[in-house]
C-alpha cells in the first residue's frame, strides 16, 4: 500500500509541476477614465486583462498544448518538460505493463498473453508516433514525424544493443559443455568462460523478429531501384504486409503455449526412453546390440526375466515402477508414475495394462534403433550415453523444467478490476501526454539546433520502455528459464515495434500524403535487427564477449545516421 501511495505521489507531483508552469489568472483590472493620468508619451499599448505568472519556462512565442499545458522556447525549459513528460509516459507504460501481467497471471497465456499483452506493451510508442504525424497541417506533420521515426529506430536499437548486452552481463553464469550452469558464477567477467543460455523457443522468437523487418525492406525498394514515383505504392504494400504480420504474430502468440507444451511432452518421452535404455545397459548380462548394430533379442529376453519378479510371463505396472525407481527423472520434473505410463503407452500393444515378453522385445528394439540413429558408428554404451545426454539437453533447451510463473492469484475479482483500471489509466495518460511530449521534443530541437531524430532516438525509448526494468531484474536471477523469458521479451518488443509501430507510422505517411525520406534510419534498423537476429536465431548460448558486440552497435547506429544524413545528404 505504501509503495502504491509513493508511486501516486510522484505521479501527482509531476502533474503539479506542469500546472505550475501554466499562466495564472487574476481579477480583471479595468481602466478609470475619470482619473487624471500622467502620460509617458507611449499610447495605445495592449495590456492583458489578467495577471500572468511568468515562470522560467514560459515563453510568449510558443503555443500552449491543450491551452493550459506549459511550453517554452528555451533549452533548459524544454529539458525540464521532456523529463516531466517522459516520466509521465514511463508511468503510463508501466501501468500498461503491470496491468497486462496481472491479467496474464489470472487468465493465463492464450488471448491475453498472445494478443493483448504485446499490443498494449507497444501502445505508448504507437501513440507517440501517431501524435507526431497528426499535429497541425501537412508541413508541421512532415517536420514532427521525424520524432516518430526516431522513437521507432531508437526503441529497436536500444532494446537489441544496450538492454540485450546488459541482460547478458547481469545474467551471466559459468559455461560448461556449451551450456550455462545456473546459478553458478565463479569465472567473473571471463569473455569466453561465462555467459547466458536460453531455450529453443527464444531462438524462434529471434527468427520471428528477423522476419518482421520485411516491411522496412519493401518501403525502401523505390529508393534502392531509383523509382521514386512508385513510393506511395510501396508504402501501401508495406502497410498491408505489416498489418498482416501483426495479425499472424498475434495468432502465433495465442497458440504458441499449446505448441510448446506438446514439444516439451515429446522431449520428456524421449528422455524416458534414454534413461531406461541407459539403466538397462548397466543391468544387462551382455550387450544390448549385436556386432552388426542390431538389437540383441537374447539379452533383451534375459532382462525381461530379471524384471519379471513373480515369473508370470508379463510385466505389471508395479514391476515397471521398480525398474525405473533408480533412474533420475527428477532432472526433468517428472515422477515415476509418468515414466511408467509412458512405457506402457509405447509397449502395451494389447492394451491390457501388462507387457508380455514379445511386447517387451519389440519395444526395447524400437527404442534401441532410435538411439542408434542418433549416434551412428558408436559402441552400445557410448551411443546410449550420447543419446541420454542429447535428450537431457533437448529438454533443457525447451525450457520444460523448474520455475512456474503465474501461480494462483488471490482475490481474482479484485485483481482483475485493478488490472483493468491500470490499463485504462495507462492508456489515458499515454494519449494525453504523447502530443505535448512530441511538441516539446520538436521545440527542444529548434532551441538547441540538435535534429529531433537524435533527441527522440536517445530519450524517448527510455521513457516508453518500462519492460527494461523487469527484464534486468529477471536476468539477474541467473537461470535458464528467466534468461529465456528476458530475451523472449526483448525480441517480442522489437517485433511489435517493427510491425505495430511501423503500421501506425506507414498509415500516417500514406493517408496524410507525407514524404518518405528515412533511408538512413531504416538502414540502421535493418543492420541491428539482422546482426542481432542472426546471432540469436541459430544459437542458444551467448558468451560474455557478445555483449561488447551489442554495446558497440548503439554508438555505431547514431554515427551511421549522422554520416548518411548530414555528410552524404541521404535525407
Amino acid at each position: 500500500m505504501q509503495k502504491m501511495a509513493k508511486k501516486s505521489g510522484f505521479f501527482l507531483l509531476a502533474i503539479f509541476f506542469l500546472l505550475m508552469g501554466s499562466p495564472g489568472q487574476g481579477r480583471p483590472i479595468r481602466s478609470n477614465s475619470t482619473l487624471s493620468m500622467v502620460s509617458d508619451g507611449v499610447q495605445n499599448v495592449w495590456q492583458p486583462t489578467y495577471i500572468q505568472l511568468k515562470s522560467l519556462i514560459l515563453s510568449d512565442s510558443c503555443e500552449l498544448t491543450y491551452g493550459f499545458l506549459p511550453c517554452t522556447t528555451t533549452v533548459l525549459g524544454n529539458v525540464f518538460l521532456i523529463l516531466v513528460y517522459g516520466y509521465l509516459m514511463f508511468r503510463a507504460a508501466k501501468l500498461l505493463c503491470d496491468g497486462c501481467e496481472i491479467l496474464l497471471e489470472i487468465l493465463g497465456p492464450g488471448i491475453i498473453g498472445g494478443l493483448f499483452l504485446p499490443v498494449l506493451s507497444s501502445l505508448p510508442d504507437a501513440i507517440i508516433i501517431l501524435a507526431s504525424g497528426l499535429s497541425g497541417g501537412q508541413e508541421t506533420a512532415q517536420s514532427q514525424v521525424s520524432v516518430g521515426i526516431g522513437l521507432l529506430a531508437g526503441s529497436t536499437v536500444m532494446l537489441l544493443t544496450v538492454l540485450w548486452g546488459s541482460c547478458l552481463v547481469l545474467g551471466k553464469c559459468d559455461l560448461e559443455s556449451s551450456l550455462s550452469r545456473d546459478p553458478k558464477d565463479t569465472k567473473g567477467f571471463s569473455l569466453t568462460g561465462s555467459g547466458v543460455s536460453t531455450d529453443i523457443w527464444t531462438s524462434y522468437a529471434a527468427r520471428i523478429m528477423a522476419i518482421s523487418i520485411i516491411p522496412f525492406i519493401i518501403v525502401q525498394l523505390p529508393a534502392v531501384l531509383h523509382t521514386t514515383s512508385q513510393s506511395r505504392i510501396a508504402i501501401l504494400i508495406a502497410l498491408v504486409v505489416s498489418i498482416s504480420l501483426l495479425l499472424s504474430y498475434s495468432l502465433y502468440q495465442v497458440f504458441q503455449p499449446w505448441i510448446q507444451k506438446r514439444r516439451i511432452s515429446f522431449a520428456k518421452h524421449k528422455h524416458v526412453i534414454a534413461g531406461i535404455l541407459k539403466h538397462l545397459s548397466v543391468r544387462a548380462l551382455g550387450r544390448l546390440l549385436t556386432d552388426d548394430g542390431e538389437p540383441n533379442t537374447t539379452v533383451i529376453e534375459r532382462l525381461f526375466m530379471m524384471i519379471d519378479e513373480n515369473g508370470d510371463g508379463r510385466l505389471s505396472p508395479t514391476e515397471l515402477r521398480a525398474l525405473v525407481l533408480g533412474i533420475r527423472f527428477e532432472e526433468i520434473d517428472m515422477d515415476i508414475e509418468d515414466a511408467v505410463e509412458k512405457v506402457l503407452k509405447d509397449f502395451d500393444t494389447s492394451c491390457d495394462s501388462f507387457i508380455d515378453i514379445d511386447e517387451f522385445v519389440r519395444g526395447i528394439s524400437k527404442w534401441l534403433n532410435e538411439a542408434r540413429r542418433s549416434a551412428e558408428n558408436q559402441g552400445t554404451l557410448i551411443h546410449l550415453h550420447h543419446f541420454h545426454e542429447q535428450t537431457k539437453k533437448e529438454h533443457h533447451l525447451l525450457g520444460g523444467h523448474g520455475d512456474h510463473f503465474g501461480e494462483t492469484v488471490k482475490n481474482p475479482g479484485w485483481n482483475t478490476f485493478k488490472a483493468v483500471m491500470m490499463l485504462l489509466l495507462g492508456t489515458i495518460v499515454a494519449a494525453v501526454f504523447a502530443d505535448p511530449l512530441v511538441d516539446t521534443v520538436d521545440s527542444f530541437s529548434t532551441a538547441s539546433s540538435i535534429p529531433s531524430f537524435f533527441v527522440s532516438f536517445v530519450i524517448l525509448p527510455i521513457a516508453c520502455t518500462s519492460e527494461a526494468v523487469s527484464a534486468l531484474n529477471f536476468a539477474g536471477r541467473k537461470k535458464l528459464t528467466t534468461a529465456s523469458l528476458t530475451y523472449s521479451q526483448i525480441y517480442g518488443s522489437v517485433t511489435m515495434s517493427n510491425i505495430l509501430s511501423l503500421s501506425v507510422f506507414l498509415g500516417l505517411v500514406y493517408f496524410r500524403d507525407l514524404t518518405w525520406d528515412f533511408a538512413a534510419e531504416v538502414l540502421v534498423i535493418l543492420i541491428v535487427c539482422i546482426v542481432m537476429g542472426a546471432i540469436a536465431s541459430f544459437r542458444t548460448t551467448f558468451p560474455l564477449w557478445m555483449s561488447l558486440v551489442a554495446y558497440a552497435l548503439y554508438p555505431f547506429s547514431l554515427f551511421l545516421v549522422y554520416i548518411l544524413d548530414y555528410v552524404f545528404g541521404w535525407s
